[in-house]
């Protein structure tokens, strides 16, 4: 629980650190400007805090690995909930106003996710899981859209260390085999992603892994 709160501050530090033409800069995640990514990141956060505000009695049906579902095709941005965020993005006008918004939601969803029971079982999406399971889930989740925040604003601060090698861990579970050890842990988690192509040389690598690659989570 320690490290979601952790990569979250981290996170929300590096989008504080954007100038504002910063925010018409291109992302990581293909067809999202950053501050299209930006919104998305205050969607998340309401979300966390929903999910933190839904206890549920029931068993949970799903942990850290299984909460992702891998699809066969990499996301179009055509969905309805992708195009309202680049819509409520370009509705902000002023950045100043979305890192505001993000600021005053995340700060709350990183405080809730701390006083949480990691014990207490939540609901989120038709699915039941701990609180300590979806925290652990988003750690990948913020980790993923740290590197997208910096992928063209190389002056930008990345992700702690420990965020990528967690995530690498879990993205590990999520793939059913490790990665090589030669890879560096974003390495890992932007080729098993789909966020870039592996070499020839990263691909000779992989070997079998290859098949089950990339892995394009929701």
């Amino acid at each position: 629980m320690g490290l979601f709160g952790r990569s979250w501050a981290a996170l929300r530090a590096a989008v504080d650190g954007l100038a504002a033409e910063d925010f018409a800069a291109p992302s990581g995640c293909a067809g999202w400007l950053v501050r299209d990514l930006v919104c998305h990141l205050v969607i998340d956060a309401q979300d966390v805090l929903i999910t933190l505000a839904t206890p549920s009695p029931a068993e949970a049906t799903r942990d850290a690995a299984s909460y992702w579902e891998v699809h066969g095709e990499p996301p179009d941005g055509q969905d309805p909930l992708a195009a309202l965020t680049v819509r409520l993005a370009a509705a902000y006008g002023d950045p100043a106003l979305l890192r505001f918004h993000l600021d005053d939601v995340g700060a709350a969803a990183g405080r809730a996710a701390a006083l949480a029971d990691p014990h207490l079982r939540v609901a989120t999406q038709g699915q039941v899981l701990t609180v300590a399971d979806y925290l652990d889930a988003y750690v990948l989740e913020w980790t993923l859209h740290h590197l997208d925040l910096v992928a063209h604003l190389p002056h930008l601060p990345g992700p702690p260390a420990e965020g990528p090698a967690a995530a690498r861990r879990l993205l590990e579970r999520i793939a059913g085999a490790p990665f090589p050890s030669s890879f560096p842990d974003p390495d890992a988690l932007l080729v098993g992603t789909g966020r870039r192509p592996a070499s020839a040389a990263e691909r000779t690598e992989l070997g079998a892994l290859r098949a089950r690659l990339p892995l394009h989570l929701g």
